[in-house]
């Protein structure tokens, strides 16, 4: 199996949204989303934006929407399937070149997870993330809040 990681294109979004893992729903849903919009405002409004692919097909898209230039912050996100979390060794891989463009982009990066997306909250820790256990609730929905390491 190979993995590619490719500018992001719209084409991309149909297929991740129909495959999306279970819990990345959930997160969509619980911030008022259905996976489908997810992924487009995240095209649309992102900065930088790529799509994993597995052996040509789209997996996850990612990427970083800037909320403020002038004061550095900026919201990363990451959506998949389950099949792109089969290739751990490539998400690694991909981590020191996607947390240094956030960091060039918005050193003040940060988000929130699912505290029941056990396999992201793993993933950023080994991408240099630090994932607070404060816990925020949508919709009934746990989140975590996660940001660059090194960052208030």
């Amino acid at each position: 199996m190979r993995v590619d990681v490719v500018l992001a294109r719209p084409s991309h979004i149909g297929r991740i949204a129909r495959r999306m893992r279970d819990i990345d729903r959930i997160e969509c849903e619980a911030m008022g989303h259905s996976p489908k919009m997810a992924l487009r405002e995240g095209l649309f409004n992102s900065t930088k934006v790529w799509t994993a692919l597995v052996d040509g097909k789209p997996e996850a898209m990612f990427g970083l929407v800037v909320n403020s230039a002038l004061t550095g912050t900026g919201v990363p996100w990451f959506l998949g399937t389950d099949e792109v979390y089969k290739h751990g060794k490539a998400l690694l891989l991909w981590g020191p070149a996607f947390v240094s463009i956030i960091r060039d982009s918005s050193p003040r990066a940060a988000n929130l997870v699912s505290a029941d997306n056990f396999k992201a909250i793993r993933l950023l820790g080994k991408w240099g993330f630090v994932v607070h256990d404060d816990l925020q609730y949508h919709k009934g929905i746990a989140f975590r809040r996660f940001e660059l390491a090194g960052v208030q």
